[in-house]
């Protein structure tokens, strides 16, 4: 009788699996499956889709309803002097720009360079800079930034 469940043993394992993974491989899932480009079909997902109404999005929001500063809309860069060209700088200056709600600006030297000509230059220059004014909601506000201008030429 030993020798005789050693032959079946095996065997009635394989049918335990077979059995016990039937209902596996027969599951409504694996029938209802699509294979290829049905599977990602635009039917499928329709209860998915969420319409979200209109967003207005103006500037960059700070906090509720807040826009963190001006919007700088041009920017053209300071250029060297005449009388300091071909020579080696390393300069800087430090300027706030106040931008009015009318987006006007006004350029308050901070920290001047070295050379009295580069403060010139970076004045006329950051003079010229055009920005949206900041924004609180969608009101425009008066508000300002600081700028940190570096020459250097080697």
């Amino acid at each position: 009788m030993t020798r005789l469940a050693n032959i079946f043993h095996p065997i009635s394992l394989g049918v335990t699996l077979v059995v016990a993974a039937w209902p596996l491989l027969m599951s409504p899932a694996a029938a209802l499956a699509a294979a290829g480009d049905a599977a990602t079909h635009e039917s499928d997902h329709a209860e998915d889709v969420l319409e979200l109404p209109e967003v207005h999005v103006h500037g960059l929001p700070l906090n509720k309803d807040r826009q963190l500063g001006p919007v700088a809309l041009f920017t053209p860069w300071p250029d060297i002097p005449p009388s300091l060209q071909g020579k080696e700088l390393d300069d800087w200056m430090k300027a706030r720009l106040l931008v009015s709600k009318e987006a006007k600006v006004t350029v308050v030297v901070l920290e001047p360079c070295k050379h009295r000509e580069l403060t010139r230059a970076g004045v006329d220059a950051l003079g010229r800079w055009r920005f949206d004014p900041q924004l609180n909601g969608d009101d425009p506000v008066d508000g300002e930034l600081t700028v940190r201008i570096h020459f250097r030429t080697r």
